[in-house]
């Protein structure tokens, strides 16, 4: 009998929700056994979808962690409980994918690192989902082999369809902020294409609310650009939106000095174009899942492998952490209006001043 990955997942909000279902029939050397999550809507869609195949359903966490045969725990709840679960389920000795960010707070993310470095025998990942899409490791392959030239300049932006149904405002108090919780991705993707010892020189950020004034409120937007500079001669800029009306268009692009790589610079759901009488139009993913789908069932596939056969996880979970600081960074340069800078080993400048004036 082939061994199974006994899988159990925290959160069915849309993310959990996915990912319970990818563990259950899209990863072949895994096996949902528990999920958990105290909404009631959340607990009765597991049970109209997971219960028939067998998996026990928790609305406490502490409960589903002691559920005998759990050997991994994949963490999808609001990005403030990250951390706590992740520790939680570290001290259990279950090994554990957290989806990104670790936390909110760049202190307590580093205490996931800490609490990970304790067990060694263990798989800690962060889920960045991008860095498991094809394109992306495609584009990633040309830079590396020198395709063009040395890379000097990252521009990369996550823009989201918009949503009226108040979503986002309602998340805003737990997210982080748009460049923690939007913009990681480009963040992360900048340091794996940068390289992950990469060390900030400085970050400048500015932000507006364009389409939903009560993101105000949580001192957040719905548009941003910020600008990360790295010692070495390297820049990154970021922009994320929230209010993409024909639907989602993530973007990296790579330049470099002997050319440039763009990952879906014209994005597109598939080969169709609608030619109509006022012109040729061509859909788009309406959602992030609908462009990284399959980035986050080859994920749990990686994840699985790294954990039955002690193999290394495809990214440092150090790295998460520098990403977060870079997101927190950037949401303090927007609220105070303020350019951050850092010394050549990655300290402060003149960050006590800067937070008398915030």
């Amino acid at each position: 009998m082939v061994r199974k990955l006994q899988v159990a997942v925290s959160g069915l909000g849309r993310m959990g929700a996915r990912h319970a279902l990818h563990f259950l029939g899209k990863t072949p050397r895994a096996e949902l056994v528990a999920v958990c999550d105290p909404d009631p809507r959340c607990q009765e869609w597991a049970q109209r979808n997971l219960a028939h195949y067998g998996t026990k359903i928790f609305n406490d966490f502490d409960e589903m962690l002691a559920h005998p045969g759990i050997e991994a725990v994949v963490i999808a709840t609001v990005t403030t409980t990250h951390a706590e679960q992740a520790i939680k389920a570290i001290g259990a000795g279950k090994h554990v994918l957290c989806e990104k960010p670790l936390s909110t707070s760049v202190e307590v993310s580093q205490s996931v690192v800490d609490a990970a470095k304790k067990r060694p025998d263990l798989k800690v990942m962060c889920g960045f989902s991008r860095r498991f899409d094809a394109s992306y490791r495609d584009a990633w392959a040309r830079m590396d082999r020198g395709d063009i030239g040395r890379p000097a300049i990252i521009r990369s932006q996550t823009c989201d369809k918009l949503d009226p149904s108040g979503f986002f405002v309602d998340y805003a108090q737990f997210s982080g902020g748009i460049f923690v919780d939007c913009n990681i991705h480009d963040i992360d993707l900048t340091l794996w294409f940068f390289g992950a010892d990469s060390i900030v020189k400085s970050v400048y950020a500015v932000g507006i609310t364009a389409v939903q004034p009560a993101l105000k409120k949580w001192a957040d937007v719905d548009n941003g650009v910020g600008i990360v500079e790295f010692w070495g001669g390297k820049i990154a800029y970021f922009y994320g939106s929230r209010m993409m009306a024909a639907g989602q268009h993530d973007m990296t692009e790579i330049i470099g000095t002997e050319g440039k790589v763009v990952v879906n610079g014209a994005p597109q759901t598939n080969l169709v174009e609608v030619h109509e009488a006022s012109g040729v139009r061509r859909e788009i993913p309406p959602n992030y899942y609908g462009r990284f789908e399959q980035a986050f069932v080859n994920e749990a596939n990686e994840f699985t492998e790294c954990c039955l056969d002690d193999k290394p996880l495809p990214m440092k979970l150090s790295a998460a952490v520098q990403a977060v600081k870079i997101g927190c960074a950037l949401q303090e340069s927007f609220r105070s209006g303020l350019k951050i800078e850092f010394d050549e080993i990655g300290s402060r400048v003149g960050g006590e001043q800067l937070l008398a004036k915030l």
